[in-house]
């Protein structure tokens, strides 16, 4: 029977970080499947248009892939999400995948990053893994993507379990959602003393939200705004995608699926 590992993400147009984030993450779920062929699909139709365009990259939405694997005649596929939350692109993944259901022998889907309430604790300490230890004068951001649907409370559940595991320094707000940068200075304001700004992004990727309005230089991106509130800031642009520890994530997820099957 041929198997497959499909590893379907939202995509960036930023091959720099392309490399360092989904092709890892891609790396450590081929590796951990090694009987399974390997196939990648993207969610975002502006990221496929943009890479065909721009570089000449054909990148399969996730129905062209589950279909392209059975005219190859693979009958048993996991697909595994590497977005970080169940919202509209998990959401379009399913929704592709659902006819398919019936037409392969097996096909099973791994969770997104947040999912069960595991997910949460597993995530915090890897990016505490990443992370400088609490210091007196310093405060540590993430800057999610956000998003007006419901799974938007992943961000404010993160962050509360983070504080729970005695780190009140970090701070978690999004560009689309809700907490946002007010949000996020006024819990700066609370932690009270804070003279310096660790800045990072809080997505798979650190494509163009991260280098623009994270740390770009115009005077809406979060560097600019929080150096003009007087404080010290420092961006680290790397994406979750570059934590071996987010990535192990994925890789349980699609252990899962598999397990699931049995």
């Amino acid at each position: 029977m041929k198997k497959a590992i499909l590893v379907v993400s939202f995509g960036t147009t930023h091959l720099d970080t392309l490399g360092r984030t989904i092709a890892a993450v891609e790396r450590d779920l081929a590796g951990a499947f090694p009987e399974r062929d390997f196939a990648r699909a993207f969610t975002s139709s502006m990221v496929r248009r943009r890479l065909r365009e721009r570089e000449g990259l054909c990148i399969n939405s996730p129905g062209e892939a589950l279909e392209r694997l059975l005219e190859e005649g693979y009958e048993d596929v996991v697909v595994q999400s590497t977005h970080v939350m169940n919202g509209e692109e998990w959401e379009k993944l399913v929704r592709e995948a659902r006819p398919y259901r019936g037409r392969f022998s097996s096909l099973t889907l791994g969770a997104p990053l947040l999912t069960e309430a595991g997910d949460y604790q597993a995530a915090a300490s890897a990016l505490l893994r990443r992370l400088p230890e609490a210091e007196a004068g310093r405060a540590i951001v993430y800057m999610g993507h956000g998003t007006e649907h419901h799974a938007n409370a992943v961000y404010a559940l993160l962050e509360y379990i983070l504080h729970d595991m005695g780190r009140r320094d970090i701070h978690i707000g999004t560009v689309e959602g809700y907490p946002g940068f007010q949000e996020v200075g006024r819990r700066l304001e609370e932690q009270g003393d804070v003279k310096r700004v660790l800045l990072l992004p809080l997505m798979i990727v650190a494509g163009d939200h991260a280098k623009n309005d994270l740390a770009g230089e115009d005077a809406d991106s979060w560097r600019t705004m929080l150096v003009q509130s007087g404080y010290e800031v420092e961006c680290r642009l790397e994406g979750l995608g570059e934590n071996p520890a987010v990535r192990e994530i994925f890789v349980e997820h699609a252990r899962r699926a598999v397990g699931s099957q049995e």
